[in-house]
């Protein structure tokens, strides 16, 4: 992109170690993507920041804490920069209160500590994105497809889909995704009320934290601007789980299968310029191979389709 300034980009990987949610991949995930971006895509080692729940973490992945990563990073942005948001991790999905949505689900990721960050959450940070500023998002999490509201399907579940046969691997496959009822019962041993409304439970523990879903003053007045700059690369489609892959045995190492693709695929162009559209049809074809029954999906404008992945 003509004047382009500076790349920037909030990696964030939830392993919920010692839960009964606990996966293995997501930390590894958004490591090698970090030195993917330093060393493949130009990206400054001073300009990512970094959000896991390891032990030695110096800021956990709580929503309340990936919410202003993500906002500073929009904020500061000026035109001409890159910006690039990874999880990996948990997602869920929030029954929805709009008739007619085509899942009756609305989408989210799930921070360390429950404070679920939804798809109006990520469609605000789309709109407040300065003119000439891109805004990739790569969610490899259960139910993703969606997760910037409103944002155009690219590839998805229209798109033709041919069912893989089941994976032969020795790894162990964990589906990241923590149901709905399960967050909701998490909530309410914590606030020790009855109710099953999300939202009461969400803003008793979060207060503003909370997600735009929930804050009753916000819910429902976020639209689509238009052809935007958010380009969303999902692990799987919105009723769809992705895959946690964590060895049987021996010293194989753990990784979520969408972030392993995107590796995989940008490992392997070794001219350097892949589409947003080629990245997504391709990890879609090698997980296909590979056996995974999950399709990973694009969300962007025409235009942004068609552009090349974090503009190299």
């Amino acid at each position: 992109m003509e004047g382009q300034k500076k790349r920037v980009a909030v990696l964030v990987g939830c392993n919920y170690p010692n839960t009964s949610n606990e996966l293995h991949g997501c930390i590894n995930d958004v490591l090698a993507m970090k030195e993917t971006l330093v060393k493949r895509f130009g990206f400054e080692d001073s300009n990512i920041e970094v959000l896991t729940d390891a032990p030695d973490s110096c800021k956990m992945p709580t929503g309340a804490n990936i919410k202003q990563a993500l906002a500073k990073m929009v904020d500061e942005a000026e035109a001409g920069d890159v910006l690039y948001f990874h999880y990996s991790g948990h997602g869920t999905r929030i029954p929805s209160k709009k008739h007619g949505h085509p899942f009756r689900h609305e989408e989210a990721i799930v921070p360390c500590d429950f404070n679920l960050i939804t798809d109006l959450d990520f469609r605000q940070l789309v709109n407040k994105l300065p003119k000439g500023v891109s805004f990739t998002i790569l969610s490899d999490s259960c139910h993703s497809g969606g997760l910037i509201d409103k944002e155009k399907e690219q590839i998805g579940p229209s798109s033709s889909l041919q069912k893989g046969a089941t994976s032969k691997t020795s790894y162990t496959l964990t589906p990241k995704t923590i149901p709905y009822h399960s967050i909701l019962q998490h909530l309410s041993s914590l606030t020790k009320a009855t109710t099953e409304d999300m939202g009461m439970h969400m803003l008793e523990l979060f207060g503003s934290d909370a997600s735009l879903r929930f804050q009753t003053a916000s819910h429902g007045q976020l639209e689509a601007l238009g052809p935007d700059e958010g380009i969303l690369l999902s692990g799987c489609q919105a009723d769809e789980t992705s895959a946690d892959m964590n060895p049987s045995a021996g010293g194989g190492k753990a990784y979520g299968a969408f972030s392993n693709a995107v590796e995989m695929v940008v490992r392997e162009d070794k001219e350097g310029g892949l589409s947003n559209k080629e990245v997504v049809v391709r990890a879609r074809k090698l997980l296909q191979d590979q056996g995974f029954e999950q399709h990973p999906c694009l969300y962007c404008s025409d235009q942004n389709a068609d552009a090349i992945f974090l503009l190299t």
